[in-house]
């Protein structure tokens, strides 16, 4: 079961979409609206708690298909085993974050675009 709400979720996405139009995003943490964004995000995935986290990163996994749907559960015991890096750190690294977080929504029978809409302030 889905440890974490998909309007955090589409909050991740849309900070991460935000920090992904950046001319050059992934090449510093600092200055500009860029830096503010990229803390703002790592921020937000590191005060999740430990099972927000975890299935954070399964449905992220979900979306990339390396699990499927059915396997949510699995995936989120797997994320917990094999967590070897802060989790902020491992999914700001993936490219295509937002894209592979809503894919992974969508896999699960969960509308990202109604999460969406439903995230008119900071979760």
């Amino acid at each position: 079961m889905l440890q974490i709400s998909p309007e955090k979720i589409a909050h991740i996405i849309i900070r991460a979409r935000e920090y992904d139009s950046g001319v050059n995003p992934w090449a510093h943490s600092g200055g500009g609206r860029q830096g503010g964004v990229r803390s703002e995000l790592r921020d937000f995935i590191a005060n999740l708690n430990e099972d927000e986290q975890a299935s954070l990163v399964a449905v992220m996994w979900i979306g990339r298909e390396s699990f499927e749907p059915e396997e949510l559960d699995e995936a989120i015991e797997t994320a917990r085993a094999e967590r070897t890096a802060p989790t902020a750190d491992y999914l700001m690294g993936e490219p295509r974050l937002a894209d592979l977080l809503e894919s992974g929504l969508e896999a699960l029978g969960i509308s990202p675009e109604e999460a969406e809409d439903d995230v008119t302030r900071p979760v």
